[in-house]
């Protein structure tokens, strides 16, 4: 008979964001309206629990097709989020992606947790749930960072 191992000590939940901004001169981010508690009616990144057999990666791309109807070809890990306090839920950790897309190309559709979804400016977002105005400032910084690199020969 195998022995099972647990840990003593309490773990965190592990959650994905993914940030999808939009190819144009002034980019869009696409976010869903909560349809549920904490932060219900709050405007937030898609989102959510990771499986237990599934890869980051892989939930990542299953939150934003379950809450948008988005498939994203390509994500770009973008940085890790865990300040105990980020979520009233308990302790979560976040890993968050991002993507940029053709907006025309999509079709959207709030479905699973997301009441609604829609594009908003990247620069000047609603009021976000959790801290996603510090994720979003992590995908400026980052986009601000491959552009000039783009341009520096």
């Amino acid at each position: 008979m195998k022995k099972k191992f647990t840990y003593d000590f309490p773990r965190p939940a592990v959650t994905v964001d993914v940030v999808i901004v939009t190819h144009e001169k002034k980019p869009r981010v696409l976010l869903i309206r909560r349809k549920h508690d904490p932060f219900a009616g709050m405007w937030a990144i898609p989102g959510g629990h990771v499986e237990m057999e599934e890869t980051l990666e892989a939930a990542a791309r299953r939150e934003l097709f379950e809450e948008t109807g988005v498939r994203a070809s390509k994500l770009e890990q973008l940085h890790t989020f865990g300040d105990p306090g980020r979520d009233p839920r308990g302790r979560t950790i976040s890993v968050a992606y991002l993507a940029q897309i053709d907006p025309r190309k999509l079709k959207l559709r709030a479905a699973d947790d997301a009441a609604e979804v829609g594009w908003h400016d990247l620069r000047h977002p609603p009021p976000l749930a959790f801290d996603h105005g510090e994720i979003l400032a992590s995908a400026r910084s980052r986009l601000r960072s491959e552009n000039a690199a783009r341009k520096d020969p």
